[in-house]
């Protein structure tokens, strides 16, 4: 094997070793040591098999570290994101980019369904594997139920999940 550059999200960290994921191939690298990693960090690095068996890793050059800080915002989601959802169907999935970085998703799903949504973004280590891949450094998740109309029985909730630079 050879080295590999790339983006990598710390997935798991300890005092001895850890684990990153290259957010591009989704590649697991075991890391023999750890040279100060803590999980959701953000690499731009260079990683190396460790001779002779070549079954770990090591980090051999960094480039660029930063955090990706999870938000589990009590705001509204904004009124862009709700005139997006207005439009969509319960269970649809709604991507924009936003103006200058990042990208904004809003989610429609049942209002009963709204909580555990949130919290399956806010734990699902992909969240932060897509914000490394946009360069955020902020992932705020927003969510709202909406009155049902005249004509549905069912609330709808609308979860939004902003992906920011800064």
């Amino acid at each position: 094997m050879t080295e590999k550059t790339g983006t990598f999200v710390v997935t798991h960290a300890e005092d001895d070793s850890a684990v990153v994921r290259d957010v591009e191939t989704t590649q697991v690298h075991t890391l023999a040591s750890n040279p100060g990693l803590e999980t959701n960090d953000v690499l731009e690095a260079t990683v190396a098999p460790d001779p002779p068996l070549e079954v770990t890793w090591q980090v051999i050059d960094v480039a660029e570290r930063r955090s990706v800080d999870l938000v589990d915002s009590d705001l509204d989601p904004t009124q862009h994101a709700k005139a997006l959802a207005a439009d969509a169907d319960p269970g649809e999935f709604i991507q924009e980019e936003r103006a200058g970085t990042g990208e904004i998703h809003v989610f429609c799903v049942p209002a009963a369904e709204l909580e555990a949504a949130a919290r399956d973004v806010l734990e699902d280590e992909e969240t932060i594997a897509r914000a490394a891949r946009l360069d955020a450094v902020r992932v705020e998740v927003r969510r709202a139920t909406t009155e049902a109309s005249a004509d549905s029985q069912d609330d709808t909730g609308v979860l939004s999940v902003r992906y920011l630079p800064d």
